[in-house]
């Protein structure tokens, strides 16, 4: 009698796994799944969801291809991955669509079920690659995936569809026995997901117990691979995606400001989340308005703003365009809203669910007029909830709209978050106008709405309905101190100019911005912002592990800049700014500060790589 002994146990730094299959196959769950169980271990990571914007594109396809990609390591990590070292391909289209993007010599796991004559033909395939040797320099697992879910199966009463519909769970099972992932967390989230349906349960259950099993039992995997927590800053930890940690950051900024917030939103693609998450949380004072276009979710953001609340709207790109004259309503107005445009692929439609930088032009100058606006950008998922309450800060501090400018790659992607203790938050109590503020000719006391703060420069914010505070509000330029109507041109001259300093002061309470440079002797920047840090990071840090000296910073804020911006940019030989559109932030910095910018642009949909950022620095670092 033969014993199969146990494969030995490899322990790794890092690894990248990209799940792919059709849009249906639970991709993308299947990747939550797994970076959730490799969260609750300690280790650091990053994701990349990656899926098309069709609800439920053509089946067998290269254009309904989903992928989950996931890079999880025990030290820092920065970006999620380049290349995967595992890429788990549901049918020949996953195969086809991801295969570039894998090095010789990794591990691919296919479903050899669904490699059927048809579904290779779909794909253009004249043969099929898993017999063919296309993939002879890669370690493949050719697995009946499909079939032996649905054998695992066999004792459930559902049909074969059903049944077929638990691969993803199996799948994930086998990848969580083969990186020492346990399923106990998959096993609770199945329960409370499927618990109305105990049918589904139990198969569900049945599948990811089958996978984790089958890596037990096979002999097709010689090892098993463990990947150490990583060192963290003590606290409590969760996993986290950009536009969940957008939607707290700005229930939390109410609650320090002592307002209630109030989100007016039309649902588009990749800021949805942001409304689904801020509906569930009405216990903490907020109110979502599920407007019926994007006019309307501004609209009504705005209004709650004069009303005295946190009036938030979230978007994307095309709704930033219909929104852009309420915003300079709010300009002229002067209150306190907040936009968050989640960029995506334009112009007009263009790529609903892949990532772009492309809105910062917008942001800056998309109003009729002289309408300058605060710009913030998170550079990462975690620091999108410290970016809503520095809007809030700058919002109700200085009277004015702020645009966050974060995009799908940060929305849709997650990492470890870090949870802060209350009182480290920063306190953005409001004081409200009570009382007024000014003597009329004839020596009455009545209300000056536009009677500013000598240090912010900011208007009072007076709610309606406060005794003796009444004022007039609307579009038509206002008289400065009164607020009446005025079409003088001095007015107008000095109430533009008002605004504009306005803005401008708010590098006053900036902080600098802070410049990477270990050694001090580096004659190249790379100046980044938004989700290109992630990358810009990685990069920089594999050129000083060689020897090169490169300094990196990245700027948050964006209008104003910080105050030391110009020095900063004047103290490198070459300063290099990656930015996924064609060059708009190298615009700004050269018409502001008169210095000479290398420019490195994408617009492919999908982040930097790290390799590409090396290459581009490192040619500048060695001229």
């Amino acid at each position: 009698m033969s014993t199969t002994s146990a494969p030995d146990t490899v322990k790794l730094d890092r690894v990248v796994i990209r799940f792919a299959g059709d849009s249906g196959d639970g991709m993308q769950l299947t990747g939550d799944r797994f970076t959730t169980d490799s969260a609750l271990l300690g280790n650091d990571l990053s994701t990349l969801p990656n899926f098309p914007a069709e609800i439920r594109a053509p089946q067998g396809t290269l254009p309904g291809v989903s992928s989950f990609q996931l890079h999880f390591a025990d030290h820092d990590v920065l970006t999620p991955g380049d290349e995967p070292d595992v890429l788990v391909a549901m049918n020949p289209a996953a195969l086809k669509a991801n295969l570039a993007d894998v090095p010789r010599g990794a591990t691919i796991i296919a479903n050899t079920d669904e490699f059927s004559k048809r579904n290779l033909a779909k794909v253009g395939y004249p043969s099929n690659p898993l017999e063919d040797g296309t993939l002879e320099s890669y370690h493949v697992h050719a697995l009946a995936l499909t079939s032996i879910t649905v054998e695992a199966l066999a004792p459930f009463d559902l049909t074969r569809k059903d049944k077929e519909r638990s691969t993803n769970m199996f799948a994930l099972g086998l990848l969580s026995w083969l990186y020492t992932r346990p399923i106990s967390l998959t096993e609770r989230f199945l329960t409370t997901k499927f618990g109305a349906k105990p049918e589904l349960l139990a198969a569900n259950l049945a599948a990811l117990r089958a996978g984790f099993n089958y890596g037990e039992t096979t002999e097709d995997f010689a090892h098993r691979y463990e990947v150490g927590p990583a060192p963290m800053k003590e606290g409590h930890y969760r996993n986290i995606t950009g536009n969940v940690a957008l939607a707290y950051g700005l229930v939390t900024a109410s609650h320090r400001a002592g307002r209630p917030l109030v989100l007016g939103s039309y649902p588009i693609t990749p800021a949805s989340d942001i409304l689904h998450t801020l509906a569930g949380l009405k216990r903490f004072g907020v109110t979502t308005i599920q407007a019926e276009d994007e006019i309307a979710g501004v609209g009504a953001a705005l209004g709650a703003a004069f009303g005295g609340a946190i009036g938030v709207t979230t978007t994307s790109g095309p709704g930033l365009a219909l929104k852009a004259e309420t915003i300079g309503l709010a300009t002229s107005l002067e209150l306190p809203l907040v936009v968050c445009d989640i960029q995506r692929g334009g112009p007009s439609t263009g790529l609903p669910t892949k990532t772009e930088q492309a809105d910062l032009l917008q942001a800056m100058f998309g109003r009729n007029g002289e309408s300058p606006v605060a710009i913030v950008a998170p550079r990462s998922p975690a620091d999108c909830f410290a970016i809503a309450l520095e809007a809030v800060r700058i919002a109700t501090t200085y009277m004015t709209p702020v645009l966050i400018l974060s995009d799908g790659y940060l929305a849709n992607g997650s990492e470890p978050w870090h949870i802060p203790d209350v009182a480290d938050l920063p306190d953005l109590q409001v004081r409200l106008a009570t009382k007024r503020n000014g003597i009329d000719a004839d020596g009455n006391d009545v209300f000056h709405p536009y009677l500013r703060d000598p240090e912010t420069l900011a208007r009072p914010w007076a709610v309606p309905g406060t005794p003796g505070l009444e004022h007039r509000v609307g579009g038509i330029e206002k008289a400065n101190i009164t607020g009446n109507i005025s079409y003088d041109p001095d007015n107008h001259d000095l109430m533009t100019r008002l605004r504009a300093a306005k803005i401008d002061g708010i590098a006053a309470t900036v902080a600098p911005l802070e410049v990477e440079d270990p050694d001090g002797d580096a004659e190249v920047l790379v100046l980044g912002w938004g989700s290109t840090y992630g990358p810009i990071a990685a990069a920089a840090r594999s050129l000083r592990a060689q020897g090169f000296p490169v300094a990196q910073a990245h700027l948050r804020h964006l209008n104003p800049f910080p105050s030391n911006t110009g020095e900063v940019l004047t103290a490198y030989r070459h300063v290099i700014v990656p930015e996924m559109n064609l060059g708009q932030l190298s615009m700004l910095l050269r018409a502001t500060f008169l210095v000479d910018i290398q420019s490195h642009t994408s617009v492919r949909g999908l982040p930097f790589s790290a390799a590409d950022l090396e290459d581009v620095i490192q040619k500048a670092v060695t001229e």
